[in-house]
């Protein structure tokens, strides 16, 4: 463990000479190295790291979003539990933002250096909350193209230069990002087949509210009027 961690330290110091301030170190109670760059120096940044000896980042293991929406508030923020529970799930009043979160997505970008047996985290901003777009890694790391797709069909965040960015987890027709923190639990739309039309439609979403109470069915002798009476043998 020492070792790893001697591994990691000799890296960010690789960084910190090769890079400077473009990449600022994040802090991690885990002793994981991460870094947080602006959108315009991914590109640059990734090709060194890819490419140069002494990092050698051959693999993008995942490429993965985070919704900032509402992060910090209070409900967060405890050591106890409450009566209604903690849920992310979203209603379609309006969402709240955390006045300290003034950007709303960060793409993380997961990296691997089989040469050198070590791990790198880097973490970019979207500039824009309404029009959340970053460049594509995939010319870098092909494994991206898919990662970027599902980052795309889930959260909503473009991916400039990408080759064929569609929708690869949600249908054709859906409506929306279904990971984004304000979106609704119920979704959109919904989808039938229409026996009249022969044809698959699409319509807004109409879920009754309901409470579903769970029956239990125990067994046991503690619950089995027959098992419970006197048996020959039993003292």
């Amino acid at each position: 463990m020492a070792g790893m961690q001697q591994a990691l330290e000799t890296l960010a110091s690789a960084v910190t000479k090769r890079f400077g301030d473009k990449l600022a170190r994040l802090p991690s109670h885990t002793g994981e190295l991460g870094y947080e760059l602006a959108s315009e120096e991914l590109l640059d940044a990734a090709a060194a790291l890819r490419d140069e000896t002494q990092f050698q980042f051959e693999q993008a293991i995942d490429v993965c979003i985070v919704d900032y929406l509402s992060y910090g508030q209070e409900e967060w923020h405890t050591e106890w539990a409450t009566r209604t529970g903690f849920s992310r799930g979203a209603t379609r009043l309006a969402p709240v933002r955390d006045p300290g979160s003034p950007r709303r997505y960060a793409v993380v970008y997961h990296l691997l250096s089989v040469a050198h047996n070590l791990r790198l985290r880097l973490k970019v901003w979207c500039p824009d909350d309404d029009y959340p777009v970053v460049p594509s890694v995939h010319s870098i790391w092909p494994a991206a193209n898919w990662f970027e797709r599902e980052a795309f069909d889930l959260f909503g965040v473009l991916f400039e230069g990408h080759p064929d960015l569609r929708r690869i987890l949600t249908d054709y027709g859906f409506v929306g990002h279904p990971f984004r923190k304000d979106f609704p639990l119920s979704g959109e739309v919904e989808m039938r087949y229409d026996p009249i039309e022969k044809r698959v439609v699409y319509e807004p979403v109409e879920i009754a509210q309901r409470v579903l109470v769970p029956r239990v069915i125990r067994h046991g002798e503690n619950y089995n009027e027959i098992l419970t009476e006197a048996r020959p043998g039993d003292e």
